[in-house]
């Protein structure tokens, strides 16, 4: 059962039921292949609704509210006027409708299955952390760039450590972000603390940056009684009300609409913040993300999508998925602006989500990011993914494409890392950890009337009498169940 971070009741109370139609914009496409990035690309080329104004330099964006091209709600027309013809044909015909005008054609000609040309993916930094010529991105201060760096370290560092603690049998389940740590700190650092995060389950990264402790990710896993959670959750299902992160849920893609109304909530408002949900290319296979695009382009709402297309939803590879040309036109389809970029690449994830932001809380509109990369880990500590891909392509990834790799030899270009700042980082947050791992491990569970606490304000007599049943169970047969939980 998810157990969810209370959020201030105006999220609920201020949804409306006020929703516009769009008009029909002109669309456009990008021009490389699916698998591959291109060497150069432009920070802009989001696939676009309308024709994006050229700039080169993302600092001479302007940051007035407009500046970009705007739906404009459909106004009606007088009956007269409502078939026009086309200039560029005799036979043509316009209809104004109620959704956008529809152009009459005597020519019986089907939409394509797939596009003659593929979305671009947005790269900034090559496999060996040098600047791509011409690549045009956000400017990162060393400052930043350090503690990015050091997060994704960190990230790294605690996978490892509590994956082995799972294999020991000290927690009783792990999900690891071996492979994605540039998606997680590098989305996490354009946010600000104010805009609501809706995760998946692999986004521990995010909480990290905003200042969750190494003490508190390990209180949770192991359940104890200073869990947030109070030790109902599985571990990995983080949640922080004062950080703006809303509890993990295990079933998928339930998050995604949820994170379309807090946005809503936020426009109607008038916050300066957005809401952001993460999920994976299996996500997008579930009818809650197909119905929260919708009602996020329709009610005009700030929430930015990020999907990890990692390749794999456990064992059903994409290929299995879906036949369109990945995640990004998908927003297109809906008429949300999208942009596929190399979620292995750290300052290229983190210029596509600060520019995402500006669009959405200065414009009111959704964006959907797609972030390519590759599941490197297992799915869980309960998954052996060797049995359904080649280990060779595994190490591959984790050798040739480790963002964290890149993404160090980029700042030790800058002059701002070094071996020796390498090995102090290391041998400090493993010290941490472990030291953080025996204190959670030592700490008292929560007792079993939490159990039955913090759903109801007053606990029905149904669940009273469950609880007292339990409880009686337990002191007849107390070697079944865990001597260090109070009763």
């Amino acid at each position: 059962m998810a157990f969810y971070s209370k959020i201030p009741r105006n999220i609920i109370n201020n949804l409306k039921s006020k929703v516009g139609l769009w008009s029909l914009m002109k669309q456009s496409h990008g021009t490389c292949s699916y698998s591959s990035c291109l060497n150069t690309i432009h920070l802009h080329r989001f696939l676009p609704l309308t024709t994006l104004p050229q700039f080169t330099n993302p600092d001479s964006i302007s940051h007035k509210k407009g500046h970009f091209p705007h739906f404009q709600r459909f106004q009606s027309t007088t009956t007269e006027k409502q078939i026009d013809s086309v200039p560029n044909g005799e036979q043509s015909q316009v209809l104004d409708f109620p959704g956008g005008k529809v152009v009459f054609s005597p020519e019986m000609r089907f939409l394509s299955e797939s596009p003659s040309v593929y979305s671009q993916c947005y790269r900034v930094l090559d496999d060996n952390g040098q600047l791509i010529s011409h690549s045009n991105f956000v400017t990162v201060s060393e400052e930043v760039a350090v503690k990015m760096y050091s997060n994704m370290v960190t990230l790294q560092t605690l996978d490892t450590i509590f994956y082995e603690a799972q294999r020991q049998g000290r927690i009783s389940f792990y999900v690891t972000s071996i492979g994605e740590e540039a998606i997680n700190i590098a989305s996490a650092a354009a946010l600000t603390s104010d805009d609501i995060v809706f995760p998946q389950y692999r986004e521990p990264g995010v909480l990290l940056w905003r200042g969750f402790t190494l003490q508190e990710f390990a209180n949770q896993c192991f359940g104890n009684k200073a869990d947030y959670g109070k030790g109902r959750q599985m571990p990995i299902h983080y949640g922080s009300n004062k950080l703006n992160y809303f509890t993990v849920a295990s079933t998928i893609a339930t998050q995604i609409p949820h994170a379309v109304g807090a946005a809503y909530s936020l426009k109607m408002d008038k916050k300066d913040a957005c809401a952001v949900t993460y999920f994976g290319d299996g996500g997008t296979s579930e009818g809650d993300f197909h119905a929260a695009m919708n009602f996020a382009a329709v009610t005009e709402s700030p929430v930015i999508f990020i999907c990890r297309n990692n390749g794999w939803a456990i064992s059903t590879p994409t290929s299995d998925q879906f036949r369109s040309d990945g995640i990004a036109v998908r927003g297109q389809a809906y008429g949300v602006r999208s942009i596929r970029v190399d979620g292995n690449d750290a300052l290229a994830m983190y210029s596509a989500v600060h520019s995402a932001r500006h669009m959405a809380v200065n414009e009111h509109r959704p964006i959907l990011i797609e972030a390519v990369t590759y599941r490197v880990g297992h799915h869980s500590t309960s998954d052996d993914s060797t049995k359904y891909r080649p280990a060779n392509e595994i190490e591959w990834w984790r050798m040739a494409r480790d963002p964290v790799t890149r993404f160090r030899k980029w700042i030790e270009i800058n002059g701002w890392w070094g071996s020796e700042a390498e090995s102090q980082l290391r041998s400090s947050i493993r010290s941490q950890l472990l030291h953080a791992i025996q204190i959670a491990e030592r700490a008292e569970k929560p007792p079993v009337n939490d159990l039955f606490t913090d759903v109801y304000d007053n606990i029905p007599s149904n669940l009273r009498e469950q609880e007292k049943l339990l409880k009686e169970t337990i002191n007849r047969h107390p070697k079944d169940y865990p001597a260090d939980v109070p009763i």
